[in-house]
């Protein structure tokens, strides 16, 4: 099952006199953090309306209603940032990253496991997820076309042909 709330950020700093707050973000870019309209605070969910939002070099600016003050936006600091998956629309065959870990890895033509998605890392040319099997062996697989066949979040697997010599190193 999936989880609704997923972090997107964590607030580092208070920007300013007016109770702005700084914000890390934890999702592709600060762009996307700016584009929601509520954000939730802590694993309450409590919900947070945002006034206004910004990027400032990789991080968000963001001011919430009701946070007036340098004091009221310092007691926020260090608090995780919570998005509701039904606010983003996502494109056919993109997935968030928290949906993906702990996905199993299956050789499409073999069926052989090669363990569990433990991270995905983002490189920038593409993503490569990083597998751990049973035993603590890892594993990274370029999430290319040619190699990833098949995601399937709900069944709780991730289909791949790995290129010739791949996993050779790894037996």
């Amino acid at each position: 099952m999936q989880k609704r709330y997923l972090e997107i950020g964590k607030i580092v700093t208070v920007h300013g006199l007016n109770g702005t707050v700084k914000v890390q973000p934890w999702c592709d870019d600060a762009d996307f953090l700016c584009e929601f309209e509520v954000l939730y605070r802590g694993k309450q969910s409590v919900p947070m309306e945002i006034e206004q939002a910004r990027v400032q070099k990789n991080m968000a600016l963001i001011k919430f209603k009701g946070v007036d003050t340098v004091e009221q936006a310092q007691a926020l600091r260090n608090t995780i940032l919570y998005m509701d998956r039904e606010d983003v629309a996502l494109e056919e065959g993109t997935f968030f990253i928290q949906d993906l870990l702990g996905l199993q890895v299956l050789d499409v033509d073999s069926g052989t496991d090669y363990g569990k998605i433990a991270d995905v890392l983002q490189t920038g040319a593409n993503d490569v997820y990083l597998l751990r099997d049973d035993t603590g062996k890892e594993r990274l697989v370029p999430v290319i076309p040619d190699v990833v066949i098949a995601i399937e979040p709900e069944q709780g697997f991730v289909k791949i042909r790995p290129l010739k010599g791949l996993f050779d190193d790894a037996d």
